[in-house]
């Protein structure tokens, strides 16, 4: 019998550090996300159209590669670790003067839309026959940070027949509705006579995942984006809160570990860095790049594994408790952003 050195690959998953740097099965899945991120950066700078919307629309049309095997990986890490690292890195775009020009108010306002969603969520899933499991899924979800939230929410959920079922509708779901609102929303709330302040708040109070709550800001002007992905910040802040709740409600059941959002932890600590200390304008352009880089080749990654064909069929009542909770979220931003937000 020889004796083996475990390899780089053994190590990683030995210590738990597969999730951040990508092993060989998983380059194949990130080029095809960082080639169509090159193609989106390409077309948008000659066509004025926004990246982020070229990569979605590029990466939907290429969803028959999800069903390649040796992609998969690369795209799901893509999907999820490279927007993660991304989300963290916008940190360094933001300052303590940013964060205080929205208002308190928003704070307050912030809390009570995810916390009257997550009930709206539960309010529904009862009146359609289902218990507050499915309504705390699909109402977390909507109310936070989209796909991000319902896998979080499903590994402290108790455990029951359809939770996996249940889960993988509520990602694909939010997936397609917050991809059709970083497409209309921008559209609806400039035609409405916003103003920046106030478009920016109602982009990241409404848009169910981080990646779209950036494309859809920025699309329209940097002020816009900034403050639309602090006020989904506060949204996604709100996560850890709800998943230690949840956990000790459902303490009698059989549940997972929290999983606690440590690209939060990186988005604030690079904001107060920008805040305290005279930070390089280079370096922060720098960071700035490499989080755009990042966020378009998770988005693109997002396209290819949204799949269109699934959503269409599963039980119509549990798509329209979905996008119940969507409007219901939209309506109480706009009637808050109308009262509190200058």
């Amino acid at each position: 019998m020889t004796n083996q050195q475990p390899s780089l690959r053994d190590s990683n998953r030995m210590f738990g550090w597969t999730a951040v740097f990508p092993t060989a099965e998983i380059w194949k899945g990130i080029a095809v996300a960082l080639l169509i991120a090159a193609a989106s950066t390409f077309l948008s700078e000659h066509y004025g159209v926004p990246k982020m919307l070229f990569a979605l629309l590029i990466g939907l049309s290429l969803g028959f590669l999800s069903d390649v095997p040796a992609l998969e990986p690369g795209l799901s890490f893509s999907a999820r670790t490279v927007l993660r690292i991304g989300v963290g890195l916008l940190g360094a775009q933001l300052g303590l003067s940013q964060v205080q020009a929205l208002g308190i108010a928003s704070v307050g306002g912030i809390v009570a839309l995810v916390m009257t969603t997550i009930l709206c969520g539960v309010a529904l899933s009862y009146l359609f026959g289902r218990k507050a499991v499915f309504g705390i899924l699909s109402g977390g979800s909507v109310a936070i940070c989209g796909a991000s939230a319902a896998l979080a929410l499903s590994s402290v959920l108790p455990r029951h027949p359809s939770r996996d079922k249940d889960t993988v509708l509520v990602v694909i779901t939010v997936t397609v509705l917050s991809t059709m609102a970083m497409v209309l929303y921008p559209v609806l709330f400039q035609a409405l006579g916003y103003s920046d302040v106030q478009t920016g708040f109602l982009l990241g109070a409404t848009i169910h995942d981080v990646a779209q709550v950036v494309g859809a800001g920025y699309s329209i002007n940097d002020e816009v984006g900034i403050a639309a992905t602090v006020v989904k910040m506060l949204r996604v802040a709100m996560l850890p809160l709800i998943l230690i709740a949840v956990h000790f409600w459902f303490r009698n059941s059989q549940t997972g570990k929290l999983a606690f959002p440590w690209f939060l932890l990186a988005f604030v600590f690079l904001a107060i860095v920008r805040s305290v200390f005279d930070i390089p304008e280079s370096v922060v352009q720098f960071l700035s790049a490499m989080s755009q880089w990042m966020m378009v080749a998770a988005i693109s990654a997002i396209g290819v594994r949204s799949n269109l064909r699934a959503v269409l069929n599963v039980q119509p009542y549990l798509f329209f408790i979905l996008i119940s909770e969507t409007l219901f979220l939209l309506v109480g931003a706009t009637v808050f952003s109308s009262y509190f937000i200058d």
